[in-house]
């Protein structure tokens, strides 16, 4: 738990910043009528060649390796666990949930745009023929009734370095699987992990942006908050999955390992991500810090040599999981 004092300082730095995401919203979010839905990409069941659309869509989805096709489950019940996310929001101090205020015209918009992968995915998923959809539908009820622990606690800073990372991951996995479904034959599957990667890319850049604004005007209490979230690593937001009678989060490092096999994801990426929010911060350069934050953009800085030569050493996972989620 912070000082009232350093809270109450976030509360004024949140407010400063008000104006300039005001100002700068039409670019953060896409309007409704400018964005695309779910019903974009997929068959149309009010047309008469909708079975057909849907026998083809099938027959691609039947190429798909059996861990491409776990790890995009496995994606799309983290989309599907949104309802969580939104909550944690709200429960973050000084983040001004009034109708009118910017904050919260950005937490609504983003949860927005957000909705709309989880309805995606979760739709081609049944459409494909390939899915335990009850299964799926258990995984994801776990994950939004079991919640998590980001180690953020209510902290706006702590967040928005957490968001920075994750959307960044959450692009990363999205655009290999399209690339990896596309060289599959999967050329709708591709385009939908396509459509949703890009959002994620563009939320990254708008929570970056955000901290990138806070080290202007506070920039040694962020640079501990930074410091802070790298030393508790940061932890994926599904990191409590699981299926019908297995234990919590043990299906998400089943789930991690099939993304690591595929080089989906990896502890590479991980480090790669840290490297860029390195350099879009400018950490090595930052002035103005106390000495404890000099000691904590310290750690930062030494941080991703470390991390590469632990992750150099981890062999690729070669066990090969059954998921109760694919028939």
């Amino acid at each position: 738990m912070l000082p009232s004092s350093t809270m109450t300082a976030r509360g004024e730095v949140l407010q400063h910043m008000e104006g300039f995401l005001k100002s700068n919203m039409g670019t953060f979010l896409k309007s409704v009528e400018d964005s695309w839905q779910p019903a974009d990409y997929l068959p149309d069941s009010r047309q008469d060649n909708f079975f057909d659309e849907v026998k083809v869509l099938r027959e691609r989805a039947g190429n798909l390796s059996y861990d491409l096709l776990a790890v995009l489950i496995g994606d799309t019940i983290t989309e599907e666990a949104l309802p969580n996310y939104e909550a944690w929001f709200h429960e973050l101090d000084n983040l001004n949930r009034d109708r009118d205020n910017g904050w919260a015209e950005w937490i609504r918009g983003w949860t927005a745009e957000e909705n709309r992968h989880g309805d995606l995915l979760n739709r081609y998923l049944y459409l494909s023929g390939r899915v335990n959809m009850r299964e799926f539908e258990v995984s994801t009820h776990y994950l939004i009734n079991d919640g998590f622990d980001l180690g953020t606690a209510r902290d706006p800073y702590r967040a928005f370095v957490y968001t920075s990372y994750q959307e960044q991951a959450t692009n990363i996995s999205h655009r290999r699987v399209g690339q990896l479904a596309r060289t599959a034959g999967d050329d709708q599957l591709s385009k939908i992990c396509g459509m949703i990667a890009g959002d994620e890319n563009r939320h990254a850049r708008v929570y970056k942006t955000f901290v990138e604004k806070i080290f202007e005007v506070d920039p040694s209490e962020m640079m501990l908050a930074f410091e802070d979230m790298m030393r508790k690593k940061i932890v994926m937001p599904a990191h409590y999955m699981r299926e019908m009678g297995i234990e919590m989060g043990k299906t998400f490092g089943h789930f991690t390992d099939a993304a690591q096999r595929l080089g989906v994801y990896t502890s590479s990426d991980y480090t790669d991500i840290l490297d860029s929010l390195i350099h879009d911060w400018k950490i090595e350069k930052m002035g103005g810090l106390t000495g404890q934050a000099e000691k904590a953009r310290d750690y930062i800085m030494a941080l991703p040599s470390r991390l590469r030569r632990v992750a150099d050493r981890m062999p690729v996972p070669k066990l090969e999981y059954k998921f109760k989620w694919i028939s």
